[in-house]
């Protein structure tokens, strides 16, 4: 079973005609995700592959290459050319019967090195309608809600499909990804990836585009890559440490915001796979802040990658997160020393660093909360 699979469920209801708010019935005291079931349509889940918000106004020109790495501005250079052509017009006369095939880049570099800034800008460019943008996990699951087929007849109306943070960790998940893959190009889809890479595996083994290549196998002669060096541009300090707030803070604080909720961890855990997780990201329609209380380890795989998703959506939404339980006195301690030593490890890992920078934007609200 991939880990597609094992995060999503067979009681997680298909996508329905008609878009059903994720609203729960109107009830006193702060609202719950546990007690959301919502209903999303293909066309929604569709219209949600757009880059983060938190890449809403970059562009080609907010991309500004370290001249101490020249690499940079070169793949700068290279995705706007992919953009050129991609928007180009159409040819006309004689140069019609001269078909290529659609280009096919991918990405390749360390932590922070503006791989993603790339990715949105190229999106952007080629515009909203006309190009795809999700995660690795997101087409995954995007699959496992629509069916293969359904998926690729969407995306073929597309002249371009990004994949950010192309995961080589589910040989299931990867194979299914490179049939994905191989099916869009062969409809003259253009493709564009990046490579997904941890933040303290800058410096060891940092490019992963052999393995990126050895994965998607017949696919591999179309892309070409372009190798991106550098140090994270906005020197982050790496941290999986989680801030924890007191559980009573936690309840006042969410008790002030009409666009909060509060669950208990494990009965939000409960709840996940009864949502398909293509769903996450309508579960938290219209919520600016979510509070949980009773956090501790997560003991069972299956749970955990629900939870690695729900982070995503989480993240990509810049929904900040308060974090309350005795059971958690560091980040680390979400998840199993085996997880973290696992083949799932880069998702665990990726999902402590954000959870732990949602989890510091939360403290600061309940800081400055009367």
């Amino acid at each position: 079973m991939t880990s597609s699979e094992q995060a999503a469920t067979a009681t997680g209801e298909p996508a329905g005609p008609a878009r059903t708010p994720a609203t729960e019935p109107a009830a006193a005291g702060p609202r719950s995700l546990a007690a959301r079931a919502p209903r999303v349509p293909a066309d929604r889940l569709l219209g949600e592959l757009v880059p983060p918000r938190h890449f809403a106004r970059e562009s080609f020109d907010t991309y500004v290459p370290d001249p101490d790495h020249p690499s940079q501005a070169r793949a700068l250079a290279h995705v706007r050319a992919v953009a050129d052509r991609l928007t180009a017009p159409p040819a006309t006369g004689w140069f019609r019967r001269r078909r290529t095939a659609a280009p096919a880049v991918y990405l390749d570099g360390g932590f922070g090195v503006g791989k993603t800034h790339l990715l949105a800008s190229l999106a952007d460019a080629v515009g909203t309608q006309q190009a795809a943008f999700g995660t690795f996990v997101e087409y995954t699951n995007l699959v496992g809600a629509l069916g293969f087929r359904a998926t690729v007849d969407a995306l073929a109306q597309r002249r371009l499909v990004c994949i950010d943070e192309f995961e080589l960790d589910d040989p299931g998940d990867t194979v299914l990804m490179s049939r994905l893959l191989r099916e869009l190009a062969d409809h003259g889809v253009a493709l564009a990836a990046t490579s997904n890479t941890l933040p303290e595996s800058l410096g060891e083994g940092r490019f992963a585009a052999e393995d990126f290549l050895r994965e998607i196998q017949a696919l591999a002669a179309r892309f070409e890559v372009v190798r991106i060096d550098g140090e994270d541009h906005r020197h982050r300090a790496v941290t999986t440490h989680a801030p924890v707030v007191a559980a009573g803070r936690v309840a006042a604080v969410v008790g002030a915001r009409p666009d909060a909720t509060v669950d208990d961890f494990e009965t939000l855990l409960g709840h996940l796979p009864a949502v398909h997780p293509s769903r996450y990201g309508a579960l938290l329609d219209g919520v600016g802040l979510v509070g949980l209380t009773g956090v501790g380890p997560v003991t069972r795989q299956d749970v955990a990658l629900r939870l690695v998703v729900l982070v995503d959506r989480l993240y990509d939404r810049d929904v900040p997160v308060l974090l309350a339980g005795d059971g958690l006195t560091d980040g680390l301690d979400l998840f199993s020393p085996e997880m973290l030593r696992g083949g799932y490890r880069k998702k665990y890992y990726r999902a402590l660093s954000r959870l732990g920078a949602l989890a510091a934007e939360g403290a600061a609200i309940a800081a400055a909360t009367p």
